[in-house]
């Protein structure tokens, strides 16, 4: 079988096993963050599978649509939404913010470079949306409300919601849908404008916010070294607190860069908290799959189910060795445990 058929047919049916083993996760500790991530894995499976369909018994209007409702909205997006829910008692609130506000900016910039045709006012109207997202989220993580996942939350599925009909309906030219001729591999290019800027909006969204939750969480478990100090006082003002935020972004930067022997050293000796290399599996899992996507909407298609593939492995992977999420790993639906683990450290998914 051709590489355009078994890398597919691999990335769904693995994600369709990992969607299975977070439900099943998710119906003993009812943990918000493990059903998000549920859902967005049965996503990626969806995905993947129109992927496998088209490449071996011919594309339709109907699968690719599908496939880009699936693949280029929702999967990144929910399971950036997973992280936010699993960080939503710390400031990540801040982190989930600047990813709207990178959402928005990269949205405009591709309609700016790409001039995309028909599409209706969206260029404007959604990066207005996300930052006034990341404008409320920021107000809600400075006053100290949980309440900011909410409000991600509303976003996030809301958005989804509506895409629905965008999707499903955008005027498409004959066959109705689009393959790269060289490489077989599906992209968007037959979608208007409206559909087009919808994945960079969701896209870059929920990519960052699992990139920088996975950065955020190695950082707070890490054995640290602290090179640059701050400290982030609501008591300070409003105005001294915004003012700080830059200095405690360079900070943590610094920080980690510089905690990162220490980090190796408890690694080796088996002392390192298990959500550092979960967190940076998660964020290799966001990572290269959104590089490939991204050169895919490029018009540069030929790694994107490597890609696709290496970033449901690299999920898996960092999902398995998080304890917040996989206390027990056991056949799902079952009472036969495979492995099972204590807690590194109470209270761990409040960090």
């Amino acid at each position: 079988m051709q590489p355009i058929i078994v890398l597919p047919l691999l990335s769904s049916l693995l994600s369709f096993v990992f969607a299975l083993f977070l439900v099943d996760q998710w119906r003993e500790r009812r943990k918000p963050y493990q059903l998000i991530w549920a859902l967005g894995m049965l996503w990626y499976g969806i995905s993947a599978g129109t992927e496998f369909w088209g490449g071996a018994y011919g594309w339709s209007e109907t699968v690719y649509r599908l496939w880009y409702l699936f693949g280029a909205v929702y999967v990144a997006a929910w399971l950036g939404l997973g992280t936010i829910f699993l960080l939503g008692k710390t400031r990540f609130g801040y982190g989930a913010a600047f990813s709207f506000l990178l959402a928005g900016l990269f949205t405009f910039l591709s309609w700016a470079k790409y001039q995309y045709a028909d599409s209706l006012g969206t260029q404007f109207v959604y990066p207005l949306v996300a930052i006034g997202a990341a404008v409320l989220l920021s107000v809600l993580t400075y006053r100290a409300k949980a309440k900011w996942t909410t409000a991600a939350g509303i976003f996030v599925i809301g958005g989804s919601i509506l895409a629905i009909p965008l999707v499903l309906t955008a005027p498409l030219a004959a066959p109705g849908y689009y393959i790269d001729p060289a490489t077989g591999i599906p992209a968007g290019q037959l979608f208007p404008g409206f559909v087009r800027l919808l994945a960079p909006l969701f896209n870059i969204t929920g990519s960052f916010a699992l990139i920088f939750g996975a950065l955020y969480s190695t950082y707070v478990f890490m054995p640290k070294k602290r090179v640059i100090r701050y400290e982030l006082d609501r008591s300070t003002g409003a105005l001294r607190f915004v003012g700080t935020l830059p200095l405690a972004a360079l900070a943590i930067s610094v920080n980690l860069i510089a905690s990162l022997p220490g980090t190796a050293k408890a690694l080796v000796t088996g002392k390192l908290h298990s959500r550092v290399p979960a967190t940076l599996l998660l964020a290799l899992g966001a990572l290269v799959p959104s590089i490939t996507s991204g050169l895919n909407r490029f018009g540069m298609t030929a790694a994107f189910f490597l890609g696709e593939f290496l970033g449901v492995v690299f999920l898996f992977a960092g999902f398995l060795v998080s304890i917040e999420v996989f206390r027990e790993f056991r056949v799902p639906f079952t009472g036969i445990v495979l492995r099972s683990r204590r807690e590194s450290a109470p209270g761990g998914e409040t960090a």
